[in-house]
């Protein structure tokens, strides 16, 4: 069970992860906390139109919740706002048992679907869509950051 849950490919990912850092003006900033494991991330992002055009991570994280990450940071630029947030929606659905399908963009996340029989684990694996969500709400909203 736990060699499903802790793969080579999901360990492998968590030295992925890409645009680690801050952005110096985001649009949006949101910070997120996965209370049971104390993971932590601060997502910085930036918008042009609908799309994002700019996104940075500070991450101490779980292996799941830097998995997640790196999956996420590989693909978030360029993607639109409705694919971010259906790509949150979908984790948040087959980490429940449901089958909503992940936006193409974000198809790769389905590696994440081993998390669902391990709720605990539901938290952080998710932490990095909801922090860019958030990002994304406050970015919208004018507010610089949501926590």
């Amino acid at each position: 069970m736990m060699d499903e849950l802790y793969s080579r490919e999901i360990l492998r990912l968590t030295t992925d992860l890409r645009h680690v850092g801050r952005i110096s003006e985001p649009h949006g900033t949101a910070t997120c906390t996965a209370r049971l494991c104390g993971s932590i991330i601060t997502v910085d992002i930036s918008l042009s139109g609908n799309m994002v055009s700019n996104f940075a991570l500070e991450i101490k994280a779980c292996a799941l919740g830097q998995a997640c990450a790196a999956l996420v940071s590989q693909q978030i630029i360029g993607a639109s706002i409705d694919e971010v947030n259906d790509a949150f929606e979908a984790i948040k659905s087959r980490l429940s048992g449901g089958d909503r399908p992940y936006p193409i963009r974000f198809a790769a996340l389905t590696i994440m679907d081993s998390v669902k029989d391990y709720p605990a684990r539901h938290a952080s694996t998710m932490l990095c869509l909801e922090a860019a969500t958030k990002a994304i709400k406050a970015g919208l909203a004018g507010k610089i950051s949501i926590i």
